[in-house]
This record gives structure tokens, C-alpha cells and sequence, in this order.
């Protein structure tokens, strides 16, 4: 699975249709109003990167009212506990 946060900026005064259109994206699982330079940020699952830019250039990119996007994609990272820590020599130790 893919994960991936989209910032993006609508035209003047477009927020309220932009938020509506993308309510009928399905791989939008939350979407939010922003105050900033962007004025939506949107939270998007899919298959894979491949199915997440598709989703940005398809679906989010070409709704009346969009004007710019940011893509953020999301990673997950496994911690090591400090037992794994204390016997793995690669990783990076501070004094």
C-alpha cells in the first residue's frame, strides 16, 4: 500500500467546489481545508507509488478550480529497540 499526502492550492474562491469534487475520489480517504499557502491537504491510499501519481495527475490535478499540487509520499520506518540497537554495529551511535 501506498500512502501519500497532497497539498493543494485552488483558484480564488474555489475552495468550497474543489472540497466537494474531491469527496467523490475514492483512494481520498481524508481531506482537510487548510489555512496557508495551500488550502487543502488531502490523504490518499493506494496499491502503489505508480497508483498514487496516477490518482494526483487523473483525479486531483484536473478538477475545475485546482491550480497547484504538492505530493508528499509517506514511508514507514521500523525502529530498532535499543536491544537491537546495542548489537547492530551499523548503526550510527552518539556519546
Amino acid at each position: 500500500m501506498a500512502v501519500g499526502f497532497i497539498l493543494i492550492k485552488t483558484e480564488p474562491s474555489k475552495e468550497q467546489q474543489v472540497y466537494e469534487a474531491l469527496g467523490s475520489v475514492k483512494e481520498i480517504v481524508e481531506l482537510h481545508p487548510l489555512f496557508g499557502e495551500f488550502d487543502l491537504m488531502a490523504k490518499v491510499n493506494t496499491g502503489d507509488f505508480y497508483d498514487l501519481g496516477q490518482v494526483v495527475v487523473q483525479k486531483i490535478r484536473t478538477v475545475e478550480g485546482v491550480q497547484d499540487t504538492q505530493t508528499h509520499p509517506a514511508t514507514k520506518l521500523e525502529w530498532p529497540t535499543e536491544a537491537a540497537a546495542a548489537s547492530d554495529s551499523s548503526l550510527i551511535k552518539h556519546s
